[in-house]
């Protein structure tokens, strides 16, 4: 069938079933497409031979970036993660993990546009992080082309933190600045997620949410979509560790940005400029098919993307007739050019 729908990913179309009807979209695809679509996450082998290999190198090769000791005796108690982020840029195990060819290929299908890891995240314990959606930190226009593939780096059980998440809250509404009443450009603060957190129990309450922990074997990969609430349960055992790695992938031809650190209709778009760790190229921001004006991307991405609130567009356009010959919409050029170019905003 026609995709009539090619902005919403194909595991979150209401075309779901149409979309996965191709008789050679083999069992385990089918499987998984209809886990992450009615549950929001899937349980999966890592697709890697060499995984118990590379699994036991970025143990001992990352062991000397933590502080396990401080953290068993104070970190612990006081809810505190430990991570490296982004390790594959000097570790090829970890690099090799996020590159599976075999993942990059079964979440272009799933998803409908082809899959590119930007991050990775590293533990050696539980994160005994707060529940909460990845769409506030990494989201994407269209929303939802956003996912993240945990793998255990060794067996996990309720002694050691395991991931906690509440199936099928992938499929709830996002909620962003504007939806909680913020508008963090005037906030005085940097933002952080537990802004949101009041707001996340009262919906996990509200819809009668019960969660799930996944006691997860050593190789055992969990996909997760964008908007499933998600998080670390407390780990109970500090001496143990809780090895594993993180992998969050955007997919092409979409703009990426940072929703808790924007607020769209005040002029601040928190673009992301992101590396494709498979190419090592930077990814551009792209709408529909076409590519979003540099200028505009760094204007939104600073204070100054903020309209002065004496802007006119009439007036700018009297003062500048190129730019009215040339059809621009005066707000969008002078952000985008304008401003750079010292351009006068009244006759």
């Amino acid at each position: 069938m026609k995709n009539v729908l090619p902005g919403v990913p194909h595991v979150e179309s209401p075309f779901f079933k149409q979309l996965f009807s191709d008789p050679a979209i083999d069992d385990e695809t089918r499987r998984i497409a209809l886990d992450l679509a009615v549950k929001g996450y899937a349980v999966l082998d890592f697709p890697d031979a060499a995984f118990e290999t590379k699994a036991e190198a970025i143990k001992a090769d990352l062991l000397d970036h933590y502080d396990l000791e401080g953290w068993r005796a104070e970190g612990h108690r006081q809810g505190i993660s430990l991570r490296v982020q982004d390790a594959w840029q000097f570790n090829e195990r970890v690099r090799d993990i996020a590159c599976n060819p075999h993942i990059l290929a079964l979440l272009s299908r799933l998803y409908g546009r082809q899959a590119w890891p930007f991050q990775t995240l590293n533990f050696p314990v539980g994160t005994q992080q707060h529940f909460h959606t990845d769409s506030i930190h990494f989201s994407s226009s269209p929303e939802r082309f956003m996912c993240g593939v945990w793998v255990a780096l060794e067996d996990i059980n309720e002694e050691n933190g395991p991931l906690v998440y509440f199936p099928g809250s992938h499929r709830w509404p996002i909620y962003t600045n504007e939806h909680v009443g913020l508008c963090v450009s005037q906030l005085g603060q940097t933002p952080t997620q537990a802004l949101y957190e009041e707001m996340w129990r009262a919906l996990v309450e509200s819809h009668g949410a019960q969660p799930e922990y996944f006691h997860a074997k050593k190789g055992q990969a969990l996909i997760w979509a964008a908007n499933l609430m998600h998080g670390g349960s407390r780990q109970t055992d500090p001496m143990r560790t809780r090895w594993s790695q993180v992998t969050h992938y955007y997919f092409d031809d979409c703009a990426y940005y940072t929703p808790m650190m924007s607020d769209t209709f005040y002029g601040k778009i928190d673009f992301r400029k992101l590396t494709n760790i498979v190419t090592g190229e930077e990814m551009p921001q792209r709408y529909a098919g076409h590519a979003i004006p540099k200028g505009f991307v760094e204007a939104c991405s600073t204070d100054a993307g903020h309209l002065l609130d004496e802007f006119d567009g009439k007036l700018y356009l009297e003062a500048n007739p190129d730019v009215a010959a040339g059809n621009w919409n005066p707000a969008e050029h002078y952000l985008t050019h304008g401003r750079k170019e010292k351009r006068k905003l009244r006759p």
